[in-house]
């Protein structure tokens, strides 16, 4: 399976695996919150609760005596624009510390402007500084066969708005093993069970230092 093929389908559709034994802690009902809007990756398509990483993640906080509250608002097939009109509402419900922004891989596969992705991640970035939340974005690819002009483009948005609003990005996901088909789940398209730590792994360095 190629890394391009995995991509294409990736996004069309979307996604953690197997908690560790370590011993966790309550989190405090006073506990900051962070607030996961994202897509199928986020959301967990196709796998059983308590597999996805952003499960694994909760996990993980709480092994270290971290106390964050982790909400997860992901929805399979999301967009920016999706997000950005979700994101009001859920701030005032949460009201997070920090918000992980894991959206813009549909825009790419409907080949949706690029200008108007990097608006939606823009607004997004600054509804959650507005709100008192530190944002965090994921980078995301597409399939070369977009076009050179359009992919470049896609992939500099991500960039361009990590470096000009100053705000910390986790590299694409599935980078690590999006060549492999043991870490798919049966469909050939979403990352099984056995994919969620090493998603977990790419994030965790950027997410670590901002808690």
């Amino acid at each position: 399976m190629s890394f391009r093929f995995v991509l294409m389908l990736w996004c069309l559709l979307g996604l953690l695996p197997a908690t560790a034994g370590a011993a966790t802690v309550a989190t405090p009902p006073t506990a900051p919150v962070m607030l996961v809007l994202g897509d199928s990756i986020s959301a967990g398509y196709g796998l059983d609760a308590g597999q996805g990483w952003v499960f694994l993640l909760d996990q993980k906080l709480k092994s270290q005596g971290l106390a964050y509250k982790v909400v997860n608002a992901s929805v399979s097939g999301e967009t920016t624009a999706g997000g950005l009109a979700r994101l009001p509402g859920l701030l005032t419900r949460h009201k997070p510390k920090i918000v992980l922004v894991e959206l813009g891989g549909n825009d790419g596969l409907r080949a949706l402007p690029v200008k108007a992705l990097r608006s939606n991640l823009e607004q997004m970035v600054d509804l959650s500084r507005k709100a008192g939340a530190t944002p965090v974005m994921f980078e995301m690819r597409i399939p070369e066969n977009y076009g050179p002009a359009y992919t470049q483009a896609f992939v500099r948005t991500f960039t361009g708005v990590s470096e000009e609003r100053k705000v910390p990005m986790v590299p694409f996901l599935l980078m690590r093993f999006a060549s492999d088909p043991k870490f798919f789940q049966d469909d050939g398209i979403h990352p099984s069970a056995a994919a969620q730590p090493q998603i977990l792994d790419a994030a965790w360095p950027t997410l670590q230092p901002l808690l």
